[in-house]
This record gives C-alpha cells, structure tokens and sequence, in this order.
C-alpha cells in the first residue's frame, strides 16, 4: 500500500481526527479501544511520555581545520573554533575571504582533524625553526610563499611523501604524539569542543582521525568520544607514521579498548572511502597489515566500527554498476579511477571490497564462517570538508579544500593528477550528512543513538526518515501521523535485528519520508535486500515499494517509468511540480526464506536538481566540461535491519 500525505500536516503532528471521548479527557489517558485501533499514545498528548526518539538532528563526523596538514598547506587559517561557530549558524568569512553561512544551523558536529603532524601546516607557513631545519621542510615553506600553483605542489608533495612514508624523520619527531607540539594541538581540539558544547542546543563531540594510508590505499577512520575534557585529555590521539605510529586497524581498536579502560569513557571509530581503496577496506581473507580475516579480526572490528561513512565529497560509496547492473541508480557519484593518489589504477575486481552494498553482504558470508559480522555497520554520510566548513548543500558548496572554494575556476582543478591518470574538479560531491534519531541532543544520546545504528545518511538534503522492521506491521499502521508510535511498539528501528520467524511469517517494513522542507519532491521509496543463499553464496535485490505521481509498480517491484526533470538549466532551478512530499508504505517481502541470513535497507531518492557545477556556471559564468553531469537526483539511505535465522 502507498499512501500520499497531505504536506501542509506536520511530520510528527497532531493527528488528523481523533474522536472525543469523555473517559480519555477524564483520566489523562487514551482508553484500550483507542490505542488498539488509531491512537496509540500514552496520554492525551501525543507528545507526552515518548520512551523513544522522535526527533532527527543533523550533523557530521568528519571536518578538517587548519590544524589538519593538508588542510592547512592548502591554505585552511581556520581553527576548531570557526568550524563550530559555522556548523552553529554564524556567518563567518572563509580562508579565502568569502562570507559563509549555512542555510539552517547543524545540530551537533565532530572537528576530525589528522593527527598525524598536527600543526606542522602552519608551522610550515610561518617558516618555524625547526621546519627551515630540514630540506624539504625548506622547499615546502618556499613553495607555500610564492603561492598559486607552487603551493598546490608543495601541498601535494607533501600529502605523497605522507601516503609513501617517507616524511623526513626529524619532522616525524617534532610532531609526534606526546610531544609538546603534539599535545598542545590536541588540548586546543578538546577545548574548542567543551567551548561549544552546549546540551540540548548544541553539541560537539571531541574526535580524530586516523589517517592510515599505506602506498595510497585509503584505509581511514575517525574515532568519536562520548565523553568530554576529563577522559580525552588522559590520552595521546594515535598516529600512523613511524616509529610511533601504525598503519593496521587492529591496532587503533587496541588503541580504543585502552582507552576505555584508562578513562571509564566510550569511544568508536568509523571507516570511510573505501572507493579509493583499490579493494583492501573490506577485506574476507587477508588484510592488507598482512593479517587474516579470522575470529579475532571480525570480532574487533564488529566491536569497534559500528557505522560506515558511505558518502562524501570523494564519492559516494552506497554501490557500483559493475557489483549492481540491475540496479538503474548505482551509478551515482562513483569515484573508480584508482587509489587515494592514483598510484594503482582500480581493477573490476576491486570493486567488491570498496563499497558499502557489497560489504553487508560479505559479512553476512563471514558471519556464517566465523561466527561474527564485521560489517553490520550503520550508514553515515559526512562532508570530509577541509575547509573548516561543513557545507553539503549544492547551492552553498565550498568544495573540498581551499583550493577549490567558489570561484569561476575551481570546476576545472583536478581534485588530484598523477602520471597514470586524474579525478577532475567537477567529480567532487556537494556531500553529505547524518541524521541521529535520538531522545535528546546531547553528547551522550547522539553517541548512544550511534552505537545502536539509529542513523542515516544523506548527500546533503535533509530528509526525515523513518524505517521500522517487525511481523505485524499492516496497512492500519500508517492511519496516523505519529507512526513511530507503531513502529517501535510492533518491531524494531533501523539498525535494529529481527529473529526467529513466526512460522508462515515473512517480515513486514514500515518506512516513510518526508522532503526536506527547503527541498525538492520525493521520487520513490525503495528497500534493498541482501541474503544469504542456500548455496552460501550473496545475492541482491532492488524493490520500489512507493513511488510518486501514481505511477505503477510492476509485478517484479519495479517502478520502470522515470519520475520526470523540471531542472531549468538556465537559472540552476527546479520547481517541485513532479514527485511527491511525502511516501510512506508497509511492504512484505515476498521471498522471504526463513533459513536464509537477510538484511534490509531504504533508499529514498529525490527528484532531478541541479549539481554544484551548473550553479557555478550560472552565479560565475564558469566553463563546465562537457562531460560535467549537472543534474542528479539525490538520496537518503537508511541504516539496516538484518534477519538472523536461529542456529541449528
């Protein structure tokens, strides 16, 4: 069933009608009668008494600062303090001097900046004694004081010299962690986030990355604290560059496990890019520290990595055509030139250890072998913004450096060059965010709401989403405008599991979206399905569930007629005449297999708008490569709910 409901209603409103009944005025309460039928609240308020999260709130798990090195040499002055003060809705003035300002304020926010040689950009800039010390330290100071195109080479070379490990060793230990220039840096993170944090308004979380890329193979993560000054300042952030650092993930989920212990606090890390990986960020056998994929393996990193940034300005990471060719909207901002400084070239084969669709389904495979799922991880869609800024909007869109902040050029700088080949300007992705299902917005009910996977991610647009898993959702359920009520009473949230199958029983989904309310119409819903056959081997699905226009889902799931495009190429606009504002449904899988391990999530795609390039051709008249794309459609994507049969 798809329903159409009326926008001018609010998305966790009043309901529509409810009869007045004496009894329930009397007593403060919804009578028996009531709760089983339309009215499932506690009381008469529908807002009173909530045990469950009902509001989404907004933000990002990955910034950088000037504080980062490459953030810093490509010319980034801001500091921790500007990026919150921004993600709060205050105008500021970039690095290059333009007025910024976001549409609608963030509700929370984490400053990641590199650890590896905090500071040393601005150490680099100023020309500090101890960088003049060393040759390279010279020619990178000079290359950044002619400016232009010798400081974009200095930069590069420098971000070479890293991936390739062969910073020079005095520099290794002039910024290494414990040292004073180390710690410093690291006080001054924690103290921008306590500055900002204000709970129930606001909240910053303290966080890092860790920025492990052996030979250019993209194996970063970012690790987020729930916890504040006390227990961060009893610990050295980790790095990667020797002697002192590590480059193997086993060892920053050490790093994690002690510093649960030395401080009583929590903390998690989260992986990004795959895409630039060339294949080794979701590996089945080996690792590419040289390690297996065994039982200790997929345990820690199922303990540690609970959610997955599978969108960003460096592509999005959701799936490919080549792993999807039945799949009409997988190719959607892929990123498959080669690795993070396009040293290798990427292979076909590649792919399946990159992107996010694939890697569900080789946990599930995993899972069955070892007994764990390494990759049951949430969706969260992040900016990976170098510029302090964490803009995903396509009309607002600040790019991924300084380098390229708006101006009628920028289109035309590759995002990186080397001899084998080049990722061009116009392939960066005005993306993304994360929206938090949580009781509160606060440090501890975001990290909380992360930790259990109530949370999504979008290419920038935000969209209300809400997607529930049970055996007895129906029709009835969406007969109301507060449908969360339901949804947690009769099942579970996204990220949550559904077991042991009612016998006769295939699992029924209640999801719905709203469109962002400064945004454009809603194209469809969809829900993909990965299992597990009784071969052992992965399979995949795409089902339109509800879809805009009264348009027809045919008898494989499929809705095969386009939505339309109203995008005006001429002024960068679209008018919402197409699409819906609202889709909401209750699906039934119709090939369950109750043997069979399943994990479910929704996509939601927008209607076409326009991409950042065609507004920088239309504000500055910019040349755009022919083969620029200048309309997507964009998209939400909720986290999973798996099925696991029982054992035996």
């Amino acid at each position: 069933m798809k329903l159409y409901l009326p926008a001018a209603v609010a998305f966790a409103g009043t309901l529509a009608a409810v009869p007045t009944l004496t009894s329930a005025m009397d007593f403060g309460g919804a009578t028996p009668e009531i709760q089983n039928d339309l009215y499932p609240g506690e009381t008469f308020s529908p807002y009173a008494q909530r045990a469950f999260p009902s509001r989404v709130y907004w933000g990002e798990t990955h910034l950088h600062t000037g504080l980062s090195l490459d953030a810093g040499l490509f010319g980034n002055i801001l500091t921790p303090d500007d990026a919150y003060r921004f993600a709060r809705g205050e105008e500021i003035k970039s690095s290059t001097g333009l007025p910024a300002k976001l549409g609608r304020p963030l509700d929370w926010l984490a400053v990641t900046d590199h650890t590896d040689m905090m500071g040393i950009a601005g150490d680099i800039q100023k020309g500090a004694p101890n960088i003049l010390a060393v040759s390279k330290g010279r020619e990178w100071h000079e290359g950044f004081k002619k400016g232009g195109q010798a400081a974009g080479e200095a930069a590069f070379d420098l971000i070479t010299h890293f991936a390739q490990m062969k910073v020079p060793e005095q520099m290794l230990q002039d910024y290494a962690p414990g040292s004073r220039i180390s710690k410093n840096i690291w006080d001054q993170i924690v103290d921008a986030a306590e500055k900002y944090n204000e709970p129930g308004r606001f909240t910053a979380f303290i966080g890092y990355e860790w920025t492990s890329v052996p030979k250019g193979y993209n194996l970063h993560r970012n690790v987020i604290l729930r916890d504040g000054a006390m227990r961060a300042k009893q610990v050295v952030p980790l790095t990667t560059q020797p002697p002192l650092g590590t480059t193997d993930p086993l060892d920053l989920y050490k790093w994690l496990e002690d510093y649960e212990s030395k401080t009583n606090g929590q903390a998690f890390a989260l992986a990004h890019n795959g895409n630039l990986s060339n294949g080794w960020m979701f590996p089945i056998d080996k690792t590419y520290a040289g390690g297996e994929v065994d039982t200790n393996y997929v345990e820690q990193r199922a303990r540690w990595e609970p959610l997955y940034e599978m969108t960003q300005i460096k592509g999005d990471g959701e799936t490919h055509p080549f792993l999807s060719p039945n799949d009409e909207f997988a190719d959607y901002e892929n990123w498959d030139a080669g690795n993070l400084d396009l040293t290798e070239l990427k292979k076909d084969e590649m792919l399946a250890g990159e992107y996010a669709r694939e890697a569900l389904k080789r946990g599930l495979m995993l899972e069955e072998k070892l007994g764990t799922n390494p990759y049951k991880f949430g969706m969260v869609g992040a900016t990976d913004s170098h510029t302090a800024l964490a803009t995903a909007e396509e009309e607002n869109f600040f790019g991924k450096s300084v380098s390229v902040e708006p101006s009628k050029d920028r289109v035309n700088h590759p995002f990186i060059k080397s001899k084998l080949g080049e990722i061009s300007g116009d392939l960066s992705v005005a993306s993304g965010y994360q929206g938090v299902w949580a009781t509160e917005n606060t440090r501890e009910a975001l990290f909380d709401a992360m930790l259990r996977k109530e949370t999504y991610a979008t290419t920038g647009p935000r969209i209300p989403v809400r997607f529930f898993g049970g055996w007895e959702f129906t029709d009835n359920d969406l007969r109301s405008r507060a449908p969360a009520f339901l949804g947690y009473e009769k099942g579970v949230p996204m990220g949550g599991d559904l077991t042991a199958a009612p016998k006769g029983k295939s699992p029924t989904f209640m999801v719905y979206a709203l469109r962002d309310p400064v945004g454009a119409n809603l194209d469809r819903i969809q829900i993909v399905k990965g299992w597990l056959d009784k071969n052992g081997e992965t399979q995949e699905r795409v089902y339109d569930v509800a879809v805009s226009d009264g348009r027809e889902i045919d008898a494989e799931g499929r809705c095969k007629t386009p939505v339309g495009n109203t995008v005006d190429i001429e002024a960068a606009n679209w008018t919402n005449t197409i699409g819906a504002s609202e889709l909401a449904t209750v699906w039934i899988d119709p090939d369950f297999d109750p043997r069979q391990k399943a994990f479910y999530y929704a996509r939601v795609i927008e209607i076409p708008t326009p991409r950042w390039v065609l507004y920088d051709k239309v504000r500055f008249g910019a040349e755009i490569p022919k083969e620029a794309k200048l309309v997507h459609q964009e998209r939400a994507y909720t986290s999973p709910i798996w099925y696991n049969p029982p054992k035996g």
